[in-house]
């Protein structure tokens, strides 16, 4: 089992929220070591307790990397299994990312490699696209273009704004991410020479979230 999840969130914490549940519900398999922030006052800290806060306004810190190294050693204090951005809106610099690399993970809002960056559901309606989604990836130090695990896809209706399509997928998103967090914390998932790898075997594109909330199964061969 590889369930320890150091989580880091910068907003609301609705995705931490959906986790939190899970794992009441015993539908994830996994324990909360910390929840970790760059924001002292984002409601994430409040949805848990005051032993598993740590918050530093990175805005005190001289530079960048001197608030990645406070971060980093704040979390690998905690020795967890996977470290999860959840909401977290500062980018990461590369120490840290190869500190963590290949247990870091992050969900973006789109199918990625469309759209990285922010104002996504803007940009799927700017472009008439017929579809949306939400992308599960590990982080590497560019930008939202680490190797992609699985998405979950919505069709975009007439109509639709950005924040009615941000509505509609933000449960999707929930889902999507703990179906990845359970094959991360039963072991069955890695990143090998920049592939997804899924019961020891690599994957060539990605896992697919059906309508139940399921991965469906994984192609053999590359496309």
């Amino acid at each position: 089992m590889s369930g320890r999840l150091a989580i880091l969130a910068s907003g609301r914490g609705s995705n931490l929220q959906a986790i939190l549940d899970a794992i009441a519900d015993g539908s994830l398999g996994a324990g909360i070591v910390g929840v970790f922030s760059d924001r002292p006052d984002a409601a994430a800290l409040q949805r848990v307790a005051g032993p598993l806060r740590w918050s530093a306004d990175a805005k005190s810190f001289p530079d960048r990397a001197g608030f990645d190294a406070a971060l980093a050693d704040a979390v690998d204090a905690l020795r967890p299994d996977w470290v999860v951005c959840a909401g977290y809106m500062r980018i990461l610099g590369a120490p840290f990312v190869e500190r963590f690399r290949g247990r870091l993970l992050n969900i973006h809002p789109s199918l990625l490699p469309k759209y990285r960056g922010l104002r996504t559901h803007a940009r799927a309606l700017a472009a008439g696209d017929a579809e949306h989604g939400a992308s599960v990836h590990f982080v590497v130090p560019e930008l939202d273009a680490g190797t992609v695990i699985a998405q979950a896809r919505i069709p975009i209706e007439p109509g639709d704004t950005p924040e009615s399509l941000a509505h509609r997928l933000l449960p999707r998103e929930h889902a999507l991410y703990l179906a990845v967090l359970r094959l991360a914390a039963a072991g069955r998932l890695a990143e090998r020479d920049g592939h997804v790898v899924l019961d020891g075997q690599p994957i060539f594109s990605p896992l697919l979230l059906d309508s139940t909330g399921k991965l469906l199964p994984v192609p053999t061969e590359p496309k």
